[in-house]
């Protein structure tokens, strides 16, 4: 179970990073520099930031998960 969170979390780690590095912030972040035309060729690129924003919290609740679970296994071995 150890080993199962363990890779849980190294990979919700890199995926994290990756999520947080795509967002627009108020310099336009690197998403706009990783085809930024192809969000705004979308009907709405408000879109896109919703279900980038969904995609980093849910991240962030599974890697939150893998933490305390690591935590909890650790304390009682």
């Amino acid at each position: 179970m150890i080993l199962f969170l363990s890779i849980v979390l190294i990979v919700t780690s890199l995926l994290l990073v990756v999520l947080v590095l795509l967002h627009r912030g108020k310099g336009g972040g690197l998403s706009s520099m990783l085809g930024g035309s192809f969000y705004s060729s979308l009907s709405g690129s408000s879109v896109v930031e919703r279900n980038l924003d969904r995609l980093t919290v849910i991240a962030g609740v599974v890697w939150t998960v893998c933490i305390i679970g690591l935590g909890l296994l650790y304390k009682n071995s």
